[in-house]
């Protein structure tokens, strides 16, 4: 289940958005092809704000349609809906394309954009980027979500890439990410052999699992968040192995960092 939010942008001519009759003309169009793809659709609240107008409609089945006219010839329209997993949508993205063409032609469109519809569910599905740009995974579950005493440690799970280690809302590893952990080692061009080795965090253990694999001499890894280690140990071994399990073996062992400032404080260091 999940409430489907489909976000529609156009920009006009700003001179029809520029007094309240223009935005009531501009919006009375939009309402017209609107009631196409919405049943029972109402106006529900009518509200002159600071640099143009808000209009909020309501139609079947919950539905809500935010209409914003910004007098700088922006128009922006969202509807949210409902659904359930094993029911239609109310608007596909193909409806939605179909409604965006249909707007273009009859309100005189300079640009417009529809987005496929953000999925709002009670587990996430989007994940923000270093850079703060949002990736959508196909997410269908949680299989694990704890606090730690440093990070928020969550497992979920990818229809594509199977189980995924996410901290503090950003995705680190998949069962499908042999590649990255092959990359981060270079596989194949840089060798291992008979050399003393040291990982500082690797927690999900994918790293140290795919050293050893090398015939190193010794590998140490140190990690400061066992929560991390417990979490992957259970939910990804296929990446893991039992080396998370085990702790120590005839030529590895694994560490938990002592170092015991309080999160807060840590957080304040500067690098």
């Amino acid at each position: 289940m999940s409430v489907q939010t489909i976000l529609l942008d156009f920009s006009i001519d700003p001179a029809r958005l520029g007094d309240e009759s223009g935005q009531k003309t501009v919006f009375n169009q939009l309402e017209t092809v609107l009631k196409d793809y919405v049943p029972n659709l109402i106006l529900a609240a009518d509200i002159k704000i600071d640099g143009g107008s808000w209009k909020l409609l309501t139609g079947k089945r919950g539905t809500s349609v935010s209409v914003r006219l910004f007098d700088r010839g922006l128009v922006t329209v969202n509807i949210e809906y409902y659904k359930e997993d094993n029911e239609e949508p109310l608007i596909s993205f193909k409806s939605a394309k179909l409604l965006e063409s249909q707007l273009k032609k009859y309100i005189t469109v300079i640009k417009s954009q529809a987005f496929p519809a953000i999925k709002r569910c009670l587990f996430g599905r989007y994940y923000p980027t270093s850079d703060e740009r949002l990736l959508e995974y196909d997410i269908d579950g949680v299989v694990f979500d704890e606090q730690s005493s440093f990070q928020k440690v969550q497992i979920v799970h990818s229809k594509s890439f199977g189980n995924m280690l996410v901290l503090d809302d950003l995705q680190n590893i998949s069962e499908a990410d042999l590649i990255y952990t092959e990359t981060l080692m270079q596989r194949g061009k840089e060798s291992y052999e008979g050399k003393e080795i040291v990982i500082l965090g690797g927690g999900d253990g994918a790293l140290l699992y795919e050293l050893l694999k090398e015939n190193p001499k010794y590998v140490w890894m140190l990690e400061i968040d066992e929560l991390v280690m417990k979490a992957c140990n259970k939910h990804l071994k296929s990446i893991c192995g039992d080396v998370l399990e085990r702790r120590k073996g005839p030529n590895f062992e694994v560490n938990i960092s002592t170092y015991n400032l309080k999160y807060d404080q840590r957080r304040n260091l500067k690098m």
